[in-house]
C-alpha cells in the first residue's frame, strides 16, 4: 500500500484501509484517542453495561420464558420490546446525522452503506437457533449470570469459543 500523507503508520493508506475493513462492517469506528488513559476512565462501560443489564432484566427480555413465547408466536411482548429498539435505533441515527454528533471522546462517527452477503443468512440462522435452544442472545448473557442463572455460564463459554472459531475462520467462510 502507499504512505497516506496523513497517516501516522509508515506504507499505511487510511482511506484503502477504511474502504477495505468498511466492507465488512466491522472495525470502522475504531477509536484513534490514545489509549494511555487511566483504567478507571473505562468505568463508564461498566455503569453503562449495568444500566443495559438492568433494563434487560426489568423489561424481561432475559427471561427463558418470554423467549419461548416469542418463538412459539405466543406474546407479543419480545416482538414489542424489538421493535422499540428498532424505532429508538433510527430515530437515534438521524438525529446523530443530522446534528453531527461526535462520540464521548469527540471523534466523528461515520456510518458506511452495508451491502447484502449470503453469509448473514447462514449466521442467522444459526443465532436464531441458538437463541432459540439457550433462551439467550449475546446481550442477556451477563445479565442472566447476574440473576444468578448459572447455567448460562456454558453459554456464555460457548459464545465465546464460537467467537474465537469464527475469528479463525472467517477467512474462509461463505461471504
Amino acid at each position: 500500500m502507499t504512505k497516506d500523507i496523513n497517516s501516522d503508520s509508515p506504507g499505511i493508506d487510511k482511506q484503502k484501509d477504511f474502504e477495505i475493513r468498511s466492507q465488512n462492517a466491522q472495525c470502522v469506528n475504531v477509536s484513534e484517542v490514545d489509549d494511555t488513559k487511566p483504567w478507571f476512565v473505562n468505568l463508564r462501560y461498566l455503569v453503562a453495561g449495568v444500566l443495559f443489564g438492568i433494563a434487560l432484566v426489568k423489561s424481561e427480555v432475559v427471561s427463558w420464558f418470554r423467549i419461548q413465547e416469542m418463538f412459539r408466536l405466543e406474546s407479543f411482548h419480545m416482538y414489542g420490546v424489538m421493535g422499540v429498539a428498532v424505532v429508538t435505533g433510527m430515530i437515534s441515527v438521524f438525529l446523530i446525522k443530522k446534528f453531527k454528533a461526535k462520540t464521548i471522546d469527540g471523534e466523528s462517527i461515520v456510518f458506511t452503506d452495508k451491502r447484502f452477503l449470503k453469509g448473514q443468512v447462514y449466521g442467522g440462522l444459526i443465532f436464531g437457533i441458538g437463541w432459540a435452544i439457550t433462551g439467550a442472545c449475546p446481550g442477556p448473557l451477563f445479565a442472566q449470570l447476574g440473576m444468578g442463572f448459572t447455567a448460562v455460564g456454558v453459554t456464555i463459554i460457548s459464545a465465546i469459543a464460537g467467537t474465537w472459531v469464527y475469528g479463525l475462520l472467517r477467512e474462509k467462510l461463505p461471504n
